[in-house]
């Protein structure tokens, strides 16, 4: 695997791992991730559908149910548990 993979891989696990849900007013906004990560890795991500960044304004970006199967599929893969 090329360093640009693990990259994007790492990211992936550590927005689900640090994920979280937000209230405002009635609306729960559910697994949401704060994007302080490399664009370029978010882009790709949002890309390939795992996450939603459809607003730049934002903070945060919103992990998808195949982003979330991916990234508990990589914790398996990498023996981390992530409960």
């Amino acid at each position: 695997m090329n360093n640009h993979n693990d990259i994007k891989e790492l990211t992936m696990m550590l927005l689900y791992l640090t994920r979280f849900d937000r209230k405002s007013g009635d609306v729960i906004e559910k697994d949401l991730s704060w994007k302080g990560y490399p664009f370029e890795i978010l882009d790709e991500l949002n890309d390939d559908g795992l996450i939603l960044d459809n607003n730049t304004r934002r903070k945060t970006v919103a992990l998808t149910d195949g982003g979330i199967d991916y990234a508990e599929s990589l914790l398996k893969k990498y023996g981390i548990n992530g409960q």
